[in-house]
């Protein structure tokens, strides 16, 4: 049998960057000490701090948009999951028309 490799091409299956299977997510959650943080699973810091959580949910938003689209889980100050919302990717130069 052949080995693995061998091209050194890499073969990646069309994956770049290591990123995970599925789409984007972000969350917005309460900070302990006041105020509201949009932050990726698994991330040590924030990706945003605002004063209120509808102006978190909309800079997370914002963010899956730039890169994409991906899926925004909205947590109450109590830390349980209140809402997510799907977001589709921004800046499509071809958007769809509506044919009603």
């Amino acid at each position: 049998m052949a080995g693995k490799g061998g091209s050194g091409k890499g073969g990646g299956g069309g994956r770049t960057g290591g990123k995970s299977k599925g789409p984007e997510r972000r969350t917005v959650q309460a900070r302990p000490g006041g105020g509201w943080d949009v932050v990726r699973p698994g991330g040590k810091r924030a990706s945003a701090h605002t004063d209120t959580q509808v102006q978190a949910m909309q800079r997370g938003r914002e963010i899956l948009g730039n890169i994409g689209g991906g899926e925004l889980t909205i947590k109450g100050k109590d830390g349980k999951i209140r809402d997510s919302d799907t977001v589709a990717p921004g800046n499509d130069p071809n958007p769809p028309r509506d044919t009603k």
